[in-house]
């Protein structure tokens, strides 16, 4: 039995729109039919969903996820977090791997995997480390950590603070073929600071993370990127001066890419409304002229692609407070609602812009054969409801953790459905 999705809304990289009808079989789209032509298929023992007046879409591709597991299940674990993702309309997620072991062996990228096909409910792909432990001081065995099915290598949550040791690590990943996904931050400028250098830093009397942490990395990387030829991939972009870099590299032909989370898109430090460490995350919400220039630099494809930097938390971690409270918000279930509400609804992007930068495009960045709805592709498809504002409410979370600053907001343009591989997955 396959699955006929009736009626929905399409849109391309060109905002074009059309009503289509879509038939998935086992784990592909087997066929696409133009339903303005008004002849509906014949759907006799197969399952239907009607997705009038709704939008359908590949299923969304987040390249920068937390899933917490191994050693953090308190946190999250593959199970609910591939659920959290899929109640975002997430079906294919990158989990980072500075997870306790660090996935830097070939056995614990074969856990994950394992873990993703039983207990997961989309596909999982990791990434592995650049230094064992994520220590900075020996490269992982790339080669092994590719045969087992790594992505590209990053030591995600701390930055690669020597510069010989990031330039070797790019040298074998281009001669392997593969990417570096590169955390940006110079330790020596953030020690003791839970948030960005700015009014918000001041008025509280806290240590401030200054810009020139994470561009000195971006400046540095671009230019060892260019001299070894690697395909180098900045994490979470969040300041004017990276997007700035970043620019730069790519008008030199540099092969750089990058990346930008939700919450830098709408939220600068001006935003933050006290001392509740829900609003603690790294990058820091920066200065609004700093919101303004990552928004720039995603609409002029400076920035290539939105992420979510999913990182849950325990509550009782969060209460802590702003100095001792780990860094790291939630993002899989409000990603697409909290940018269409603040991009699409108010005129200031189309829908297939923010469409495009959530499928094809990071796909597209990461050479991954997902991201559309051609017939003979992955059936990989979100269905959403365009008209219905909810209330972000912390008791309907699904992931395991709750640590949002986007509790209470209302937003529009929620995923009603979720199929990965062919299979509902969310409903």
């Amino acid at each position: 039995m396959g699955i006929w999705i009736l009626n929905g809304l399409t849109v391309d990289v060109n905002n074009v729109q059309a009503k289509k009808h879509i038939f998935v079989e086992n784990d592909k789209i087997a066929q696409v039919l133009d339903a303005a032509e008004g002849s509906a298929p014949r759907t006799e023992g197969h399952e239907v969903i009607d997705a009038a007046g709704k939008l359908v879409t590949p299923g969304f591709i987040d390249m920068h996820v937390h899933l917490r597991e191994p050693g953090f299940e308190h946190k999250e674990n593959i199970a609910t977090g591939t659920r959290s993702a899929a109640r975002g309309g997430f079906t294919t997620i990158a989990c980072m791997p500075n997870t306790r072991p660090v996935i830097d062996t070939v056995d614990t990228v074969n856990y994950i995997l394992d873990k993703a096909a039983t207990e997961g409910v989309i596909r999982v792909l990791p990434y592995g480390t650049i230094t064992k432990n994520e220590l900075g001081r020996e490269l992982t065995d790339f080669a092994a950590l590719k045969e087992a099915g790594v992505i590209g290598y990053t030591d995600d949550g701390v930055g690669v603070q020597n510069a010989q040791m990031m330039k070797d690590a790019m040298a074998l990943a281009v001669s392997i073929g593969m990417p570096i996904i590169a955390h940006c931050e110079d330790d020596t400028l953030v020690v003791g600071a839970p948030v960005s250098e700015g009014s918000f830093s001041k008025k509280h009397g806290l240590k401030g993370i200054p810009n020139e942490s994470e561009a000195i990395h971006v400046g540095r990387d671009v230019l060892l990127a260019e001299a070894t030829g690697v395909h180098y991939h900045v994490c979470h972009v969040s300041t004017e001066q990276s997007v700035r870099l970043i620019r730069h590299a790519k008008q030199f032909g540099i092969k750089v890419t990058a990346e930008v989370c939700p919450h830098h898109l709408v939220l600068s430090d001006e935003d933050i409304p006290g001392l509740d460490a829900n609003w603690k995350m790294n990058p820091p919400l920066r200065t609004p002229r700093d919101v303004q220039a990552v928004i720039e630099g995603l609409e002029d494809g400076t920035i290539d692609i939105i992420v979510t930097d999913h990182a849950p938390h325990s509550e009782e971690e969060k209460a802590k407070g702003m100095m001792l409270a780990p860094f790291g918000i939630l993002g899989f279930e409000t990603a697409f609602s909290l940018l269409y509400t603040k991009f699409v609804l108010t005129g200031k992007w189309t829908l297939g812009f923010l469409v495009d930068r959530m499928t094809k495009k990071p796909a597209d960045v990461f050479g991954l054969p997902y991201g559309t709805l051609n017939v003979g592709s992955a059936a990989d498809i979100t269905i959403v409801d365009l008209e219905t504002k909810l209330e972000v409410l912390k008791e309907e979370i699904v992931s395991r953790s709750k640590n949002t600053p986007f509790i209470g907001w209302k937003l529009q343009g929620w995923p009603i459905v979720t199929i990965a591989s062919g299979k509902v997955v969310w409903s």
